[in-house]
């Protein structure tokens, strides 16, 4: 690829940071930086025409962890792990909201459901006896006495089949997530930083003085200091970073009238998710069925997690409901190997950082992730 001498100039001359990857995180880092110093010049590059991730692929759950995540978290981590990774989502959330405006992102609280079969009987009876105690220790985050509550009355409202329990929590909610990209884009892009699509960084040369990025169009990038806010596919530049790629499979109905569904919804054990876009059904998840199928930064689609998900409709979701698939998609989550649930944001070298492994909690923890990130960069420029 060849550029003129004005192209070479403007674009690609005295570049300050790099980022690379137009996600949340990415983006939210550019926003901070340009807040904190205003001369920096900040280029964005990403390698699809939209963010290539999840970012925009997403459900749009503004959540923070169902109660039985959270108790399976318990099990693996401290109880200041736990909710001390809860605080960060819901101060992310917090920081996204007044970043953009509800408005912009079409953000609603109406509430958010984790539903139990006849089969997760157990699991259900171990959360509700727990309640009392999550509760206890989302009050000082959330500044909300009874954040859960059971909410059985609520499944034949829903018109849900085979669902013997809800258990609701109060303080979640939903976005677009098309909306929120695209704000947070034309805020950065507003305050001068350059977000180039189709530009795909390969690899990472480090020097003394600064980093080459090498592109697959035949560019050299040279900047001061580089950002990596890929998420899933970071280990593609980094590859001793300890965060691996996870698929996430997604559809959405046609309109369908006198939907009864309003708000967003967790099933078994979260590997299940929908929520009303109006009166569309969205509905993902699956991965449970071939994780290692799904562990790819490959998007696609499978006729098995396909399958699954429109079984689900009709029979527990929309068991009375005449319903149409109008579109189905995929995106690449970032999420710990073993049961590693923290972000991931260090500085790699001396002029190299990263901000990823977000663990399907992008939309809520994206925000602080990036200005963290930003925080790093900050100290290298």
């Amino acid at each position: 690829m060849q550029l003129s001498f004005w192209e070479q100039e403007t674009y690609f001359k005295d570049i300050d940071v790099l980022i690379i990857g137009s996600g949340i995180v990415g983006l939210n880092a550019a926003l901070h930086l340009k807040k904190q110093q205003p001369q920096l010049k900040v280029l964005v590059a990403e390698r699809g025409l939209l963010p290539t991730g999840a970012s925009s692929k997403n459900a749009g759950f503004a959540c923070f962890g169902s109660p039985s995540e959270l108790l399976d978290d318990l099990r693996h981590h401290s109880l200041e792990e736990v909710f001390g990774l809860v605080e960060r989502r819901w101060k992310g959330l917090q920081r996204l909201r007044r970043n953009l405006g509800d408005a912009t992102i079409a953000y609603h609280r109406w509430g958010g459901y984790e539903l139990f079969d006849a089969q997760q009987g157990e699991l259900y009876e171990a959360c509700v006896e727990q309640l009392p105690f999550l509760n206890r220790q989302l009050q000082p985050v959330i500044g909300e006495p009874e954040v859960f509550q059971p909410a059985d009355e609520k499944i034949t409202r829903f018109g849900f089949k085979g669902v013997r329990h809800l258990l609701l929590s109060t303080a979640e909610g939903q976005i677009d997530t098309g909306k929120m990209i695209l704000a947070l884009t034309q805020k950065v892009q507003s305050m001068g930083v350059l977000v180039l699509n189709g530009l795909e960084v390969q690899a990472l040369q480090e020097n003394e003085k600064d980093v080459i990025a090498v592109t697959a169009q035949g560019l050299y990038l040279k900047a001061r200091t580089v950002l990596v806010a890929t998420n899933g596919f970071a280990q593609k530049l980094l590859p001793t970073l300890q965060v691996q790629p996870a698929r996430a499979q997604v559809l959405i109905t046609k309109p369908i009238g006198n939907l009864k569904l309003k708000g967003t919804f967790h099933y078994d054990k979260g590997y299940y998710y929908f929520r009303n876009i109006g009166n569309r059904v969205l509905f993902g998840g699956g991965r449970n069925l071939a994780f290692e199928a799904e562990t790819t930064t490959e998007l696609g689609l499978t006729a098995l997690i396909q399958h699954r998900l429109e079984e689900l409709l009709r029979e527990v979701i929309l068991p009375d409901t005449p319903f149409e698939v109008e579109h189905r998609w995929s995106g690449i989550m970032g999420l710990g190997i073993g049961n590693a649930k923290t972000t991931l944001v260090q500085k790699v070298t001396d002029r190299v950082s990263c901000a990823v492994r977000l663990g399907g909690m992008g939309v809520a923890i994206g925000s602080l992730v990036g200005e963290e990130g930003a925080a790093l960069v900050l100290e290298q420029v």
